[in-house]
């Protein structure tokens, strides 16, 4: 019963786009703020810099062509005047910077500041200014920050302290404007310190990649190419080895190697990743995404016998021949060999899981997910080279070897689709429409449950006289989801899948659409907003609302109606946007707000549509000339928020000043209406 109903984890291993994204706003440099009374009319102003782990901060005098240096900018003011320069208190270590290949003073853990004014004034009055500074790891470089501080001086009163701003009432938070997108400067600014970062559990969710590569692991032993190589390994640990302990410890290096080499190919794949553009290069894309699509088809063929996928012969042989040496290296090339015979049915599972943690937002994910998958597959392995006596428990192989790789034919067919969709989007071809899409999935998972019924057979395929129990209930799985598809082509949200279909506005026959624009027949289509939107003949907001996808125009709508803005950062290709869209948009508490007390700017950060040359933009955060719509959009993010995890929200007024903490992907209702809430109140409304 076990080898069969095991066949429900090909779909976890696969299905793994619906994981949540990982959205994260980095700031390794928090600042705290206090004065002194040196006289009766001089005063010692301190800035400290509290810095993460690993990561500097650069000191005041940086040679030319260097980075950023770190400087304070005081606002002129008649009530006082300053006494020389600020001046480094925290003596800042001199270290090679491989950024910029020059000799650089660094500050590591804390660094403090100080700057001497006289006080010219008997009134109580405000000193204010901002810090510019730029922050680095070992890998990466923070563009430029500014944070903003203020002074609050009571002269001829004892020395008061102002801790992180503490003073500060109102403040202007980070999320300026950069990629050549004009702001004007705020004149009314929102303090929100006290709201939380909404972001996803960044280790949950990579604890939950982990299980689904564990788990396509575990399917990855039931193929054909890796299931007959059970007994087989075990085999030759019993004719090879010698003694106890040492059949012990070669079965643990056979174990070991088998995850080292997968965890490698992991953690090439999580170094050739580095970069914040790179996820949403592999993302949407056309040609990596067609190149996956064809090779999904072709494993599929292979998989319902079309012919075999398998790598070059003589990588074997010479794997084999070496682990026939025998000894501790004998048990490392039995292992590189196991891996390569492996890799033409474990190749889409492996593939798929390399994909979606190369675009999850993560350095380590490619390597964690590649842990996670080898764990699964050394594990059976080793233990029944070091207890050979298990093998007489395990099933034989037969037929159902080969109805394992059917099944996966169909689910790995199926998921080829996703690569496909993808670039339809981003490029706005218009052939894959969800309609389209659904109808596909409807026969290719008819036809699974049928082959599951014994309707179907394929020239491998054992005769089958009779069906199991186990494999009845996996047909009855598969039909139903079936029927579960059915309303999905007529307009149903399909709520539980939808982040794994197209978005539903590429529907040609959504039936709640229709009555939804019978309603508003006759009236301007963009009655609510100020002007025609930019983009609308190609780009669509979800469930009938109105909005834009240009932020220069929102902004000026957002002014002019004197209503709050909400900026979407969402994507083409971004399941966890659509899934927040079916699930959370679509509630008519969020509705309602959404429709009358924002103005909605959805910002694709993937479109591949070219602008014209008079709105290219030089980013502030890489130097280079962004062309396109979503490279454009992706910058600002960037350059803005410190993060290129969609789905993003933010709330911000008509000049450009925050309302609320920005959040990522979360499916809780009730606190998207109170972050909703939240930037109303704060908005004045």
């Amino acid at each position: 019963m076990f080898r069969k109903t095991i066949l429900l984890l090909i779909l976890g291993g696969l299905l793994i786009h619906s994981l949540p994204g990982n959205s994260q706003v980095l700031e390794p440099v928090e600042w705290e703020f206090e004065k002194e009374w040196l006289a009766e009319d001089e005063l010692l102003l301190t800035a400290k810099a509290s810095i993460e782990h690993n990561w500097y901060l650069y000191g005041l005098e940086i040679p030319e062509g260097g980075p950023v240096p770190t400087s304070f900018n005081i606002n002129d003011s008649e009530h006082f005047e300053l006494i020389g320069d600020v001046w480094e208190v925290t003596e800042p270590e001199l270290k090679h910077d491989p950024f910029f290949d020059m000799d650089l003073p660094l500050f590591s853990i804390e660094a403090w500041f100080n700057q001497k004014v006289r006080i010219l004034s008997d009134k109580e009055f405000k000193i204010t200014g901002f810090i510019e500074y730029m922050s680095c790891d070992d890998e990466r470089c923070l563009p430029p920050q500014e944070r903003p501080f203020e002074y609050v001086i009571n002269p001829g009163s004892p020395a008061s302290a102002s801790k992180d701003g503490a003073e500060n009432e109102n403040a202007p938070l980070p999320g300026g404007t950069s990629s050549g997108i004009s702001v004007p400067a705020g004149t009314r600014t929102i303090d929100t310190s006290e709201f939380p970062i909404e972001s996803p559990d960044y280790e949950k969710s990579l604890w939950l990649f982990f299980f689904i590569a564990f788990a396509g692991g575990l399917a990855g032993l039931l193929t054909p190419c890796v299931f007959p190589m059970i007994p087989m390994t075990v085999s030759f640990f019993i004719q090879k080895q010698s003694g106890r302990v040492n059949s012990i410890i070669n079965a643990l290096i056979f174990g070991i190697s088998v995850i080292a080499i997968y965890t490698s190919l992991g953690l090439l794949v999580s170094l050739t990743s580095v970069g914040a553009g790179f996820a949403n290069q592999l993302t949407s894309h056309w040609l990596p995404n067609i190149i996956f699509f064809l090779l999904f088809v072709a494993f599929a063929a292979s998989f319902f016998g079309m012919f075999e996928i398998t790598l070059p012969s003589s990588l074997a042989t010479k794997a084999d021949s070496k682990a026939e040496s025998g000894g501790y290296l004998g048990s490392f090339f039995m292992a590189l060999t196991l891996v390569i015979v492996s890799l033409s049915c474990v190749g889409p599972i492996v593939g798929a899981l390399l994909v979606e943690a190369a675009s999850g937002g993560s350095g380590s994910q490619p390597v964690i997910g590649m842990l996670g998958f080898s764990l699964a597959f050394a594990i059976p392995f080793t233990l029944l080279a070091i207890f050979p006596s298990w093998l007489n428990k395990l099933p034989k192989s037969g037929g159902w070897l080969n109805t394992v790789k059917v099944v996966l034919g169909f689910i790995v067919l199926a998921f080829s689709l996703q690569f496909l969709m993808v670039v339809d989007q981003s490029y706005h071809w218009g052939i894959l429409t969800r309609d389209v899409f659904i109808a596909i999935w409807i026969v290719l998972f008819s036809l699974l449950g049928m082959y599951l019924l014994g309707k179907i057979k394929f020239a491998h395929d054992s005769d089958l006289p009779h069906i199991g129990v186990p494999r009845l209930f996996l047909a009855i799985a598969v039909f139903s989801f079936v029927l579960y598809l059915i309303p999905g082509m007529f307009g149903a949200p399909l709520k539980a899948i939808s982040s794994m279909l197209p978005a539903r506005h590429t529907h040609t026959f959504n039936i709640a659409a229709m009555l939804r624009d019978a309603e508003i027949q006759g009236e301007n289509r963009h009655a609510q907003l100020c002007e025609e939107p930019k983009y609308s003949d190609f780009l669509h907001m979800p469930h009938g609302l109105q909005g834009y996808f240009d932020l220069k125009q929102g902004l000026e709508c957002s002014r002019e109606q004197n209503k709050p803005l909400l900026l979407s950062f969402s994507g083409h290709g971004c399941s966890n946007c659509k899934e927040m869209e079916a699930r959370v948009w679509s509630d008519p508490r969020v509705l309602r707000r959404l429709r009358e007390d924002y103005i909605i700017i959805t910002l694709y950060v993937d479109d591949r549509t070219r602008l014209s040359e008079d709105e290219w933009v030089t980013s502030e955060y890489d130097g280079r000339v962004k062309n396109t719509i979503g490279r454009k959009n992706l910058d600002y993010q960037i350059s803005n928020f410190n993060t290129n995890s969609q789905p993003y929200y933010v709330l911000k007024d008509g000049e450009g000043n925050l309302l609320s903490q920005p959040r990522g992907y979360n499916l809780n209702i009730e606190s998207f209406i109170d972050f909703l809430d939240s930037g109303l109140e704060n908005y004045g409304r």
